[in-house]
């Protein structure tokens, strides 16, 4: 290997992102996502007696039926033993639903099987047993129930809904609203799935365990409890509440947040609140969801939002390490792109954060109610160099530095959506992902990345007081083996990835003990031909769990750390840069999910990270070489 080979691999990448921009300086890629979008929009489309996308709903089928295992079942990631009940139970409704698979055909069958051997649909996560229920095809009774009142509590309170995270609040509430008034929407195609309860189906509240006065929980349910002894009139503000909440958050194209999964659960929400199935607000929600489904080489999938600003701002920092002078048409266009989608309103985030003006950037293209720490600092890596010399740029640039800044914990460390949505309890609720969902916490990903953004890009250092609170955070939360769990990657490798570049870029020496134990836990995962991976697996038994295969994304954030660490010249970054390099990489590796979205459930599959990362590692191992000869 040689520089020479290295500068021309840079550049045929770069070309081939450039051809790949859109017209509006944007970059769209896939973000695919768990089944159940595809399945919620065949099942959606069928109660409400909807034809208008046949068309689609066969390649939705036939997306579902080329996704089942031989064995029956579904899984949520290749590698996952045994399936994945959750993916089964919806993939096979859907396709009963459809009519265009029937309970008789084989395949069916042995989904059946599958279901009813791994204890059937109360095995179920919760949002599969809500969809279910809504749609009358399981019990409201087996289902949690919290009353409306529980809305209405102020947020000085010392329990209020506002503790949870943003996202946890946008999916409960439609839901909220159905499971009160047990509403459900049959028709006569409706499937019968009473063959998939188990023999004596456990009729007892889920939440019963909450009356033990000795549950950690039992102040909280019995808070619960007295704001659903409140008056009838109460209840019916709850309802109003709910109702003004949801409508208040819809997007331009008719979703709720852009989320395609909260705009499954806002239909039936409006509809349990007495909306005509034919109502502008529904038609246009369905519309909507219909604008997320994506037709690929492989496969048609509704994306549960688009990634594209975040694709983008990615991109466009990519190009700009890769040598692509920020005065390019690319990047101009992209830059222009970009600046039009920071937000301009204050949102659910100023309710923990009331005192700063917004200038945060959010994850899809039609987000205007949710800016993330994420997004707003992958934009502002890609504004840095036009805004040194650019005044108006530059304004947005700082807004976003101030945003960015302001939604620093109190712990020290940067969660994802929100400030000090962290309430420990909250993570103990007695549904699935509680602890992912119902809370934001600070995290590895996250606060690392950020110390990234402020050391290289705003030149901070570990003397400022926030990125010295910053780093202590990540000092405390390393693992033993010397790794950093990351939440919105695959998984330990992104973490520390994350949180190793970020303590370089303000300063940590790389003798740092922290920075050295890293390393030397990246040099021993690392595989035979070079290249790294690692399975979903880790982030459900929280425990680095090894790929057989190395994927392109993990590979380069490995890398990327190593180089930062001043590890350019090893052995072990040579090896992963050769894997880069390979080309015609197995499909299994392809496509391998890189990105978390909730545990056990939704999985994601980025399109873009093979072209993003790669290229960012090679172009880092490219100014290190030339620096370092």
């Amino acid at each position: 290997m040689n520089l020479e080979t290295i500068q021309k691999d840079i550049f045929q990448r770069k070309e081939e992102l450039i051809q790949l921009q859109h017209i509006d300086g944007a970059w769209r890629f896939l973000f695919q996502g768990s089944l159940m979008t595809d399945a919620f929009f065949i099942i959606t489309c069928r109660a409400l007696n909807i034809t208008d996308y046949e068309e689609t709903i066969i390649k939705l089928v036939d997306t579902l039926k080329k996704a089942q295992t031989n064995t029956g079942y579904w899984k949520a990631y290749k590698d996952e033993t045994n399936g994945n009940l959750s993916s089964t139970v919806i993939a096979y409704t859907a396709l009963l639903y459809s009519g265009y698979c029937k309970k008789e055909d084989s395949k069916m069958q042995q989904a059946r099987s599958y279901i009813i051997a791994n204890g059937g649909l109360e095995k179920s996560h919760f949002m599969i047993r809500w969809m279910l229920s809504v749609n009358g095809m399981y019990p409201w009774s087996n289902m949690i129930y919290i009353p409306m009142t529980f809305l209405l509590l102020p947020t000085y309170q010392p329990i209020n809904f506002f503790q949870f995270s943003s996202y946890a609040r946008i999916h409960f509430i439609p839901m909220l609203i159905a499971s009160n008034k047990k509403y459900t929407l049959t028709n006569d195609n409706t499937p019968n799935l009473k063959d998939l309860f188990p023999k004596s189906i456990n009729t007892s509240s889920p939440l019963l365990v909450l009356e033990d006065d000795r549950s950690p929980l039992s102040f909280l349910w019995k808070e619960i409890k007295k704001a659903g002894a409140l008056p009838a009139y109460m209840h019916n503000l709850g309802y109003i509440y709910a109702e003004k909440y949801i409508v208040n958050r819809i997007e331009e194209d008719g979703t709720l947040y852009s989320y395609a999964s909260a705009t499954f659960f806002m239909i039936y929400g409006l509809l349990a609140q007495g909306y005509n199935k034919n109502s502008i607000i529904i038609k246009k929600a369905i519309s909507g969801l219909f604008s997320l489904i994506k037709s690929g080489e492989h496969n048609t999938h509704l994306e549960n939002s688009t990634s594209t600003v975040w694709d983008t701002g990615l991109i466009c920092y990519s190009l700009q390490e890769a040598k692509l002078s920020s005065d390019s048409k690319t990047i101009k266009k992209a830059i222009a792109y970009l600046l039009d989608k920071q937000h301009t309103k204050k949102a659910d985030w100023s309710i923990h954060n009331p005192h700063t003006p917004p200038g945060g950037w959010g994850f899809s293209a039609i987000n205007t109610n949710n800016p993330d720490n994420d997004d707003t600092s992958a934009v502002l890596r890609a504004l840095k160099q036009t805004a040194t010399n650019n005044q108006s740029i530059y304004y947005a640039w700082k807004k976003g530095v101030n945003y960015l800044l302001s939604m620093q914990n109190r712990d020290g460390g940067w969660g994802a959506f929100e400030k000090n949505t962290n309430w420990e309890l909250l993570q103990y609720v007695p549904i699935e992902n509680a602890r992912d969902a119902a809370v934001d916490p600070s995290t590895a990903d996250l606060t690392g990345r950020i110390l990234e953004f402020l050391g290289n890009f705003a030149e901070f250092n570990h003397s400022h007081p926030k990125v010295k609170r910053g780093i202590n955070w990540l000092y405390s939360n390393q693992n033993n083996d010397g790794s950093w769990y990351g939440r919105w990657g695959v998984c330990y490798i992104y973490g520390t990835w994350a949180a190793i570049t970020g303590l370089r870029a303000v300063g940590i020496n790389k003798n740092d003990k922290s920075i050295k134990k890293a390393i030397q836990w990246l040099k021993t995962i690392q595989h035979e031909d070079g290249g790294w991976g690692e399975s979903c697996q880790s982030c459900e038994k929280l425990l680095y769990i090894p790929l057989s295969f190395s994927t392109d994304s993990q590979t380069a954030w490995a890398v990327d750390a190593l180089i930062a660490a001043g590890e350019g010249k090893s052995n072990t970054v040579i090896k992963g840069i050769n894997y880069l390099l390979k080309k015609n990489k197995e499909k299994t590796s392809i496509l391998y999910p890189t990105g978390i979205g909730l545990p056990t459930q939704f999985y994601i599959y980025y399109e873009s990270y093979n072209k993003i990362f790669p290229l960012l590692a090679l172009s880092h191992f490219y100014k290190y070489m030339s620096e370092n000869l």
